[in-house]
């Protein structure tokens, strides 16, 4: 998914004729802690809520501040993980984006991010999850896939997380069915370490009706 896909047309830019009091209060009404300062189709940087939150006179204009203006953002070709990767270094609320030509054509936001994310990694579909703790050198999505599909099931989605000073990876699997101890079996058969299983089949050991019998305990 790219950067043109995700732009949000929603949240107008600021200009610098707009006053202090008129960004914070756009700023709260999308929830945002960053907007963008346009003019006509020029980027000119991004503006923080806590630099125009010490600003005293709130009727002063943009263009008639100081402001440390931060310039972030990306092309309209940028992949979703350098947009991921730019949100999470410089911590933002929101990432601008620019066409080749460097005009101004909207801004990606922290909230499409998330629903971005949600679909590229199938949270929506029903199904359960299995974490792999493996060497790095045993790092074949195809065999995973290959054991997955014995069951009769699919992945919908994987990430791998690694660790600093380690040679052991995490390898976090979405797949499409909620009903794994056939799968979990065949991964421990073939030597790879389970490290946690959510489904929606997981039993409660009889908390439920542990729960409900002192409720009605309760009530006589």
């Amino acid at each position: 998914m790219l950067a043109i896909e995700l732009i949000s047309n929603v949240i107008p830019p600021l200009k610098t004729s707009d006053t202090v009091r008129k960004a914070l209060e756009r700023m709260s009404e999308f929830k945002l802690y960053h907007l963008p300062i346009v003019n006509e189709t020029q980027f000119l940087g991004l503006v923080s809520e806590d630099e125009l939150v010490e600003v005293r006179d709130q009727e002063t204009p943009l263009g008639g501040l100081s402001l440390a203006i931060h310039n972030p953002f990306v092309f309209d070709s940028a992949h979703v993980y350098d947009i991921i990767r730019l949100f999470n270094e410089l911590q933002l609320s929101i990432v601008p984006v620019l066409d080749a030509k460097n005009n101004y054509l909207g801004l990606v936001s922290i909230h499409n991010l998330l629903h971005c994310t949600a679909e590229m990694y199938a949270v929506k579909e029903p199904g359960g999850i299995i974490v792999l703790s493996i060497n790095n050198r045993n790092n074949s999505l195809a065999h995973m896939a290959q054991i997955v599909e014995a069951d009769n099931a699919q992945i919908l989605s994987s990430y791998v997380s690694s660790f600093p000073d380690s040679t052991r990876l995490e390898v976090t699997l979405k797949i499409n069915k909620s009903e794994l101890s056939g799968i979990i079996a065949s991964f421990e058969r073939y030597e790879y370490e389970v490290k946690a299983v959510f489904n929606q089949t997981q039993s409660d050991n009889g908390t439920a009706d542990r729960f409900n019998s002192f409720m009605n305990y309760l009530n006589v």
